[in-house]
């Protein structure tokens, strides 16, 4: 008997090494592999290898690193046994896709924020230093600031217009683009030229926002009253026996010069909302639409009663999506009239305050406001999505 209780303990001795061993050998090649990938991040920060060396390491570490991650990934759980494996083989795909949207979206938002507190120098990066304690000290009385950025930015001149402006770019911008992209597929739908007309209405979500801005500003240009118009709009207008005008710039009446700016996105994102509505129209059955003809219902009451309540998880998709492209709008502003004749964004501000003042903790402070006023819309949107159980 004390020979077995001895066998028993040695056994016991074993399983708990080998168990050890088999937790121990899989975080230390985990180790070593997130390891080879910072270090490869860091050659390739530095740059001060030839270009070729870095664009080759690039390669290897962007697509390889990557690979290599989900081989050992698989690998490591594949010999742990069968409970092990159903637990933790999602985690292989889901995991690297969690830790670089942690590291590239999750971190930069809580360094972000912790530049906010600061004022326009940024936090001090020294205040670990055991040999500099009271310069470090010293620096946090001076820098931090609290919550003085976002009082800011609540009561700033600029930032109370762009305020005003982002509120009319949601009003007139996301609503119109909804309203016209709907009633654009909805009569595409019935007509015989349909591809043609989508074609022409799409073509303008091939060009990028600055693009846009720059055709825009030829569509808009102005020149003396001695000098031949280019300006499509200033060339009808002087063909017609007027005068040029400067479009975008009437500082008189500024809201006017934000419409301007918000035609050039209803322009371009049209053709987005057309495409995604066409595409849930053509889902309704047909049986359905001739069921409320039957019914004695007109086209205007089957377009409010049976199309909309069935494509309305698209309208709202389409919706948020807009919402959220005006609410962080930069491109076509910066391009037209960079911020100036009363048509500032937050994004403008943003840009102006940390690029051009050097305004880190201001700036910073923006940008979060910004993300703020975002995440309620994407909320709202997986909100809706769960209600009608599209995913």
């Amino acid at each position: 008997m004390q020979y077995d209780s001895s066998q028993q303990k040695v056994g016991l001795g074993t399983r708990i090494v080998t168990n050890i061993l088999r937790i121990l050998l899989p975080v230390a090649i985990l180790l070593i592999a997130f390891w080879v990938m910072y270090m490869g991040f860091i050659f390739l920060r530095e740059g001060n290898a030839p270009k070729w060396l870095i664009a080759i390491v690039a390669i290897a570490w962007g697509v390889g690193g990557v690979a290599a991650l989900y081989w050992i990934f698989n690998w490591l759980v594949e010999r742990m046994g069968d409970p092990w494996r159903g637990r933790l083989q999602p985690f292989v795909f889901v995991g690297p896709a969690v830790a670089m949207l942690i590291w590239f979206l999750a971190l930069p938002v809580l360094r972000t924020f912790w530049i906010s507190l600061f004022n326009r120098d940024g936090p001090p990066e020294n205040w670990f230093d055991i040999n500099n304690i009271s310069g470090s000290l010293e620096a946090l009385g001076i820098r931090f600031v609290g919550l003085q950025n976002y009082v800011a930015v609540f009561t700033d001149r600029l930032m109370q217009e762009a305020f005003r402006n982002n509120i009319m770019w949601i009003v007139f911008g996301a609503t119109l683009t909804v309203m016209v992209g709907l009633l654009i597929a909805v009569l595409a739908d019935r007509s015989k030229f349909e591809r043609l007309g989508k074609s022409a209405i799409f073509l303008p979500m091939a060009i990028s926002f600055v693009g846009a801005g720059v055709i825009w500003n030829f569509i808009y240009e102005v020149r003396p009253e001695n000098l031949p118009q280019i300006g499509l709009l200033n060339a009808i207008v002087v063909g017609l026996g007027g005068q040029p005008q400067p479009w975008p710039q009437w500082t008189a009446i500024a809201p006017w010069n934000n419409l301007f700016l918000i035609v050039i996105v209803i322009w371009l994102q049209v053709g987005y909302a057309m495409v995604l509505f066409s595409a849930a129209l053509k889902g309704i059955p047909s049986e359905l639409m001739e069921a409320g003809r039957v019914d004695g219902a007109n086209e205007i009451q089957i377009f409010f009663r049976i199309m909309v309540p069935y494509i309305m998880g698209t309208i709202i998709t389409v919706t948020t999506t807009v919402v959220i492209f005006t609410l962080k709008i930069f491109d076509v502003v910066g391009v037209m009239t960079g911020g100036q004749f009363g048509t500032e964004v937050i994004a403008t501000q943003f840009y102006r305050q940390s690029f051009t003042a050097r305004n880190s903790g201001y700036g910073s402070a923006i940008a979060i406001v910004l993300l703020i006023a975002i995440v309620p819309v994407m909320i709202y949107n997986l909100k809706q999505f769960r209600e009608q159980e599209a995913f």
